[in-house]
């Protein structure tokens, strides 16, 4: 009999982690790859969250806390909720975890059956699909266009909502695409979601302030409040504040689904570190302004990848209107070949390519659900981004087209 249980068959490790886990395998063995797979700021994080951290351990804040989250940090989330996105939270409706994914793995866990489906809007975050499985249910994928600015459309969600149906998941800004849905991209969506009563909604808005071109990302459950009481709004300091090692997440949602979430996470991490939870109160309620600036820095970046990406034989690339990603469609290269004569088939080819030939890595969008595309992060410094889209480009030229016949 095998110790492994069946339910792990259904999900594969991240290609993310997996992909950041090769780099720097290749790093240390001395290979100058540049890394563009990790989904991490590179900004430090500012001093007065490491002095709230620094409190907190000399004034003996080491202790267990309330399994999802102090009093304090509830309500400084409530009152990030209230005056970013326009929601009214009471302390009951708020769950804080070890990251804004131990928050979405907990509310699937804690609310999808075998038989249940959650729609999907790809390109994903690669890990919705194996939470959804990992809890007996089936992701039901809806693929977006470039046309739409890989955005839902309010009739393919209309198709894809069934009797079965029991979440739908939103990221905005969205990883991998930099999909930035405003409150008029929600509301068709939202329309469909009320004559529908029985689908809850997720919206992961971890890259919430990480916006350009004057856009805001905004919140279902501010843009129809009649789904207020169905939605889970999800967030997190990971991003916007460069604290992903502080493992802060939290949601705001309905008592009964907070409860539930609680009880998920009483039996299996307990509460998030005590340390972390008195950085990320600095974090919500000291000072804001550096968000803006560093989104600006983020920008010019975006706007110097891009450009340096179109002009990369094979390559177009759709500027993002959020997040640090671009999604970049490679079709020119697929059905090429290596100056080794080895063929480009599919995305994965060509990643595989730019790690061996060009020492950069970047994620297939197959691991996204749609092909053939790459992600590309740009969390990383002017100088690097410079040098890995020339390699990029130089490994581009070099391929060789097929010959005719």
């Amino acid at each position: 009999m095998s110790l492994i249980s069946p339910r792990m068959d259904r999900i594969k490790p991240s290609p993310s982690s997996m992909a950041t886990m090769r780099v720097r395998e290749l790093q240390l063995a001395g290979r100058k790859v540049i890394g563009l797979t990790v989904g991490e700021p590179d900004f430090d994080t500012p001093a007065n969250i490491i002095e709230a951290s620094i409190r907190a351990l000399r004034g003996g804040q080491t202790r267990y806390t309330n399994v999802d989250g102090t009093p304090e940090l509830k309500d400084a989330v409530a009152l990030k909720f209230k005056r970013e996105n326009g929601l009214a939270y009471s302390r009951d409706q708020i769950t804080c975890a070890n990251g804004s994914k131990q928050v979405i793995f907990n509310a699937l866990m804690a609310t999808v059956s075998a038989g249940d489906e959650v729609i999907l809007p790809a390109p994903y975050y690669v890990s919705y699909p194996d939470m959804v499985q990992l809890a007996g249910g089936t992701p039901v994928f809806v693929e977006s266009t470039e046309a739409s600015g890989f955005k839902l459309e309010a009739a393919a969600l209309e198709r894809a909502i069934t009797p079965r149906t029991k979440w739908l998941m939103l990221n905005s800004p969205c990883n991998p695409t930099g999909a930035v849905y405003t409150a008029a991209d929600l509301k068709p969506l939202t329309d469909v979601l009320k004559r529908h009563p029985h689908v809850w909604i997720l919206t992961d808005e971890v890259y919430e302030h990480i916006v350009y071109d004057g856009l805001k990302s905004a919140s279902a459950a501010a843009v129809e409040p009649a789904l207020f009481d169905r939605t889970l709004t999800v967030n997190g300091v990971s991003k916007a504040y460069a604290m992903t090692g502080f493992r802060i997440g939290f949601a705001g949602g309905p008592k009964e689904l907070i409860k539930t979430i609680l009880k998920m996470q009483s039996q299996s991490t307990t509460n998030p570190s005590s340390i972390s939870q008195m950085a990320a109160i600095e974090a919500l309620t000291g000072p804001q302004d550096f968000l803006v600036e560093r989104a600006q820095n983020f920008r010019a970046r975006r706007d110097l990848v891009v450009d340096m990406l179109n002009a990369a034989p094979g390559i177009s690339c759709r500027k993002p209107e959020g997040a640090f990603y671009v999604f970049a469609n490679i079709g020119g290269t697929i059905g090429k070949y290596t100056p080794e004569g080895k063929l480009i088939a599919n995305d994965l080819d060509f990643v595989m390519y730019l790690l061996d030939a060009a020492e950069v890595g970047v994620l297939q969008g197959s691991a996204y659900g749609m092909s053939p595309y790459v992600r590309i992060s740009y969390s990383t410094s002017t100088e690097k981004l410079q040098e890995a889209c020339s390699r990029i480009q130089r490994a581009c030229a070099a391929l060789v087209s097929p010959p005719a016949r």
